[in-house]
């Protein structure tokens, strides 16, 4: 047996035992930032982050620096853009060679299959009529491949957030605004959702399904939408997913004054699926926004309290287990240090008041380029963000140098100790 079988049967064995989020371990993992946007136009350029950050020409080293911060997880998505260049036709050498090394370095995949952007070919973007079947057929093709290498899935990540930026700010494709424009996208991506975790489900029976949201906090009063509203808005395309909208829903109404008949909303209660965990993304410096009279956002700093409120609301309301999915800020190392501890401290308040927090995630592990870079003709370097415990350089040769900053120290340190608690605790 290969390395890289013997360390994917290791995976899988402790799957079918006991899952790995049911095992009363908190996990710590970290992410790479993967959103891709491959669609041009005037003023807008491509946005892709794997290959901003030279992660193509780099993903072996990196993947080293994860295994070596001591994360035992890592969220690592696959270009769809890039792996179906054709519809139907899928090549698969690039991440045969990630999935091979991810096995060797013993890091369990939490596979983020959509983050963002559909393929160029796909006219229309989320608005095709095939898109939710495209999708699916997709993400059963990569699960069908590595199966019982990359076991644990999210469908999609950040529903709302997609659904924003394509579907009522006209930012990204298929560039539809207003309340309709967010509910048309909210409507396609969650029937994605759900036919991606069927077909998932269908040709692997052990898949893990981590269905990652990013629910803001609002502050003050809200315009032009009532705080009442966008607060259960932010739930909307897990509540759809898992049958949860019917006619007491409070965003019933609402609905059915955009376009949601009961037809569409029986459609979800029929085909419902459960995640068997809920991501949870939380910024300690822009989760929390208020935002004035014409609907404009200006973020909040909320610190661990506001870290407290997002996961108890996840929690009470959906009843599975949590694991903080993204978490990180930009700033110095002495900064990130800082959140690092504050945020190790409120995850295991949480835990010991029986919230069921059973993973931790710095995300993004590298720095990153901010989406805004698409918008305008200014340098990668003009727009890169100091998130990560790994700095990336620009050197004389323009590629971009990792440097571990004094944040991956301490956080070796923090993922080190949860692990060495957990092996005692099995001794």
């Amino acid at each position: 047996m290969t390395p890289a079988a013997a360390a994917s049967a290791r995976i899988h064995e402790r799957t079918r035992m006991t899952a790995w989020y049911d095992d009363g371990r908190l996990h710590y993992g970290v992410g790479i930032e993967d959103t891709f946007i491959p669609q041009i136009r005037p003023g807008h350029r491509a946005l892709d982050e794997y290959e901003l950050t030279q992660h193509y020409s780099h993903w072996r080293e990196d993947l080293d620096l994860v295994a070596e911060s001591g994360a035992q997880f890592i969220r690592w998505g696959v270009p769809w853009y890039l792996v179906e260049p054709e519809p139907g036709r899928f090549d698969w050498s690039w991440t045969d060679q990630v999935a091979r090394h991810m096995s060797e370095r013993g890091l369990r995949c939490i596979v983020d299959l959509m983050h963002y952007g559909t393929p160029t070919w796909l006219d229309n973007a989320f608005l095709n009529s095939a898109y939710p079947e495209r999708v699916a057929a997709y993400g059963r093709a990569v699960a069908e491949r590595y199966r019982g290498v990359w076991d644990d899935f999210t469908p999609l990540n950040e529903p709302i957030v997609n659904a924003e930026w394509c579907g009522q700010n006209g930012k990204w494709p298929p560039y539809l605004e207003g309340v309709d424009g967010f509910l048309a996208l909210v409507r396609v991506l969650a029937r994605g959702m759900v036919r991606t975790q069927q077909e998932i489900a269908d040709v692997n029976p052990d898949a893990v399904f981590v269905h990652v949201d990013a629910g803001f906090r609002y502050e003050g009063e809200t315009a032009p939408l009532p705080r009442e509203l966008l607060e259960q808005r932010r739930f909307l395309a897990l509540d759809l997913i898992t049958g949860r909208v019917d006619d007491a829903h409070p965003l019933r109404g609402w609905l059915g004054e955009h376009g949601f008949d009961g037809a569409e909303l029986s459609w979800f209660r029929e085909n419902a699926v459960r995640p068997d965990v809920v991501g949870v993304n939380y910024y300690p410096t822009f989760t929390t926004v208020r935002m004035d009279a014409e609907g404009n956002t200006s973020p909040v700093p909320a610190g661990a309290a506001g870290l407290r409120d997002l996961t108890q609301l996840y929690s009470a309301r959906y009843g599975l287990p949590i694991i903080i999915t993204e978490t990180s800020l930009v700033g110095t190392p002495q900064e990130k240090i800082a959140w690092l501890r504050d945020s190790e401290r409120e995850v295991a308040a949480l835990r010991s008041e029986g919230i069921p927090i059973v993973g931790y995630t710095w995300f993004p592990f590298l720095d990153l380029v901010d989406w805004l870079y698409r918008f305008d003709g200014r340098t990668v370097d003009d727009w890169m963000l100091d998130f990560g415990l790994v700095t990336l350089v620009r050197q004389g040769d323009q590629q971009l140098a990792r440097r571990r900053n004094a944040a991956f120290d301490v956080y070796r340190e923090i993922a080190g100790r949860a692990h060495s608690a957990a092996a005692s605790a099995d001794r």
